[in-house]
């Protein structure tokens, strides 16, 4: 049988040429990831937050793609503000494209009526891009009887720095939320030739309500909890919309990933992705979950769908300065 994996290399390989344009990783437990859907959440809990992310996507196809991402936030009540910085790493391929990001984020929480309080956030983040290209395999190396060890292609550099900022902005009350984040607003040249490969801006529209259902006691609260993330980048558009059922400790979520009727990129081509479900467990202000992808794509039979676990741990949350003011707590999920 023939051996694929040259096959995927050189699709790879086709990404990320001069004319290539690359496109920011997604994470289906985007509330788990606070930070790296809006810098608006900044501080969004009473004290501060530490969270964890891991994330496996397509594990069936050789060279996939890993994400870890790491954030703490705190909110200064004498200030009205949450800062917060997270440490992300994607790694994709064979040839190990990685991206490694340090970001600060800052967010201004005010009330704008009686009911609806807005909070602009800023982010502003040092990226390193890098790749092996020992690792790749070019087209002028492939051949019938094998590959050849060396390629006329080359590089002037394996790694790239730069700068890069974001802006947000939410409003919510104590039923709904909803809000705009914009991304890549520097259009920095990522390339590693002599080219061009400029990561298009993205445009982030998320929102939803939360419907109380019981709410006796502090740690016996259920809930749902109906919300959407919709995602434009360049000629690419891609919709999350779901619920959470939370009965703690216990939380059960099922998602639609796809816009199936208003976004297909060509003729016959269907933009379905992914039903996801997650599982997870709380206790007191630790929280943990899991998710899976179920592929529904065409490639569903190769990519053996993806892996996500979060871990999110809140601490200090009965500030002495909080208890003088009237702060209004995000209604969406905190996990």
């Amino acid at each position: 049988m023939m051996n694929k994996t040259p096959i995927y290399i050189l699709l790879f390989i086709l990404l990320f040429s001069l004319k290539s344009i690359g496109q920011d990783a997604q994470f289906s437990q985007f509330y788990s990831n606070p930070l790296y859907i809006s810098p608006s959440f900044a501080g969004s809990t009473k004290g501060t937050r530490a969270v964890l992310n891991f994330r496996d996507q397509w594990p069936g196809i050789p060279g996939a793609f890993i994400t870890y991402s790491a954030s703490v936030d705190h909110f200064f009540p004498r200030y009205n503000s949450g800062v917060g910085i997270q440490i992300y790493k994607d790694q994709a391929g064979s040839g190990q494209l990685g991206l490694t990001s340090v970001a600060l984020n800052y967010a201004y929480q005010f009330n704008i009526t009686r009911h609806w309080v807005l909070r602009p956030g800023l982010m502003l983040n040092y990226n390193q891009r890098s790749i092996d290209f020992n690792k790749l395999v070019f087209n002028d190396q492939m051949h019938i009887d094998g590959n050849s060890p060396s390629s006329i292609e080359s590089s002037s550099a394996e790694k790239i720095q730069f700068l890069d900022a974001g802006f947000s902005m939410m409003a919510f009350n104590r039923d709904y939320w909803f809000g705009l984040s914009i991304d890549n607003l520097f259009y920095t040249n990522e390339s590693f030739i002599d080219g061009e490969a400029v990561t298009p801006v993205k445009y982030r529209f998320y929102g939803g309500r939360k419907i109380i259902i019981a709410n006796a006691k502090r740690y016996n609260q259920e809930s749902i909890d109906v919300a959407m993330n919709l995602k434009f980048q360049k000629q690419f558009a891609q919709l999350d919309i779901g619920a959470y059922w939370s009965k703690d400790p216990f939380i059960f979520g099922l998602w639609y990933r796809g816009i199936p009727l208003l976004k297909n990129y060509a003729s016959g081509y269907i933009n379905n992705d992914a039903l996801i479900i997650l599982l997870g467990y709380k206790y007191k202000e630790l929280t943990l979950a899991y998710s899976y992808d179920i592929t529904v794509s065409r490639i569903f039979a190769n990519t053996y769908g993806a892996h996500e676990v979060s871990v999110i741990f809140k601490f200090n949350q009965d500030q002495k300065v909080r208890k003088k003011r009237n702060y209004a707590i995000i209604p969406c999920p905190k996990f």
